[in-house]
């Protein structure tokens, strides 16, 4: 998908959303952007301008663009959000809480060990945990919900005094409902296998745009992450993400799409290669 000017964008959204759905996107109250940085690092803006960096694996990223690895970058980070302590998603998540001064929420006991380690102060490290739900911005701001995730979460660590590697307690791996300030809402699953209650959180909360991975092995693969998103979740949109960054990570794009299928109803699954960004 090209990149293309913000205006650009948003005329071609406001076409793609009233043909879709039948409803004005002139009713909301601003864009909220997307930009994928490959595997499961995606910044969010929102309507209000806040800046959103979540699972933020960026400097060692093979699939991240070389302009987006330096993470100053990113020019703007007001919250950051890991799903669970996995180097692939915690990588860089420190560095630019020390860097822009924004929080890194995360699973309480990845955030407790963070702490006890010292690799952030508390205040930049707050402990969540699932069922949770923050106001990082204030009572009219992004809401964020701590949901359930079907994975592992141990947090690697080298220790500086031996210079050994230890590994600690991660706390449980979540997934992330972002309710926009106009209500759009995003559903990023972090890495999970298929659960039955992610129907129960498709009915709860009704995402409008999934980030689903594709990539199978530690993850659902492209199969099974089509049958959850059309079948149980159904939101407008999925957007598939962490496959292709390791060997194992094996499952495509194209066979989520080919498994998605065409019926009346699928959720529209959207083509973003790293680096580049979806306005909504």
């Amino acid at each position: 998908m090209p990149l293309r000017s913000p205006f650009t964008t948003f005329l071609r959204r406001v076409i793609a959303a009233t043909a879709l759905i039948g409803t004005s996107v002139f009713a909301q109250s601003g864009i909220t952007e997307v930009l994928w940085l490959g595997q499961a690092a995606t910044r969010i803006t929102t309507p209000g301008g806040k800046v959103i960096m979540i699972d933020p694996w960026l400097t060692t990223n093979p699939k991240t663009p070389a302009a987006f690895k330096p993470i100053e970058a990113l020019g703007k980070v007001d919250l950051i959000l890991v799903t669970h302590a996995h180097f692939d998603h915690f990588a860089d998540a420190p560095a630019l809480a020390k860097l822009y001064k924004a929080p890194m929420y995360g699973p309480a006991g990845m955030n407790q060990s963070v702490v006890a380690l010292g690799i952030l102060p508390a205040e930049l490290a707050p402990r969540f945990g699932k069922g949770g739900t923050i106001l990082p911005f204030g009572p009219t701001g992004v809401k964020i919900t701590a949901v359930h995730a079907e994975h592992s979460s141990e947090l690697a660590y080298k220790n500086p005094a031996t210079n050994k590697d230890e590994v600690h307690v991660g706390g449980e791996p979540i997934g992330f409902i972002l309710e926009m300030e106009n209500g759009f809402k995003i559903w990023h699953m972090g890495d999970t296998g298929v659960f039955g209650d992610m129907r129960l959180i498709g009915e709860m909360y009704r995402p409008d745009l999934v980030l689903v991975p594709i990539g199978g092995h530690f993850v659902m693969n492209p199969k099974d992450a089509a049958m959850a998103v059309r079948d149980m979740i159904k939101p407008r949109f999925a957007l598939p993400i962490h496959y292709g960054t390791t060997p194992q990570l094996a499952g495509t794009a194209a066979e989520f799409k080919a498994a998605l299928g065409t019926a009346p109803g699928t959720p529209r699954m959207l083509v973003v290669d790293p680096g580049q960004k979806v306005d909504f």
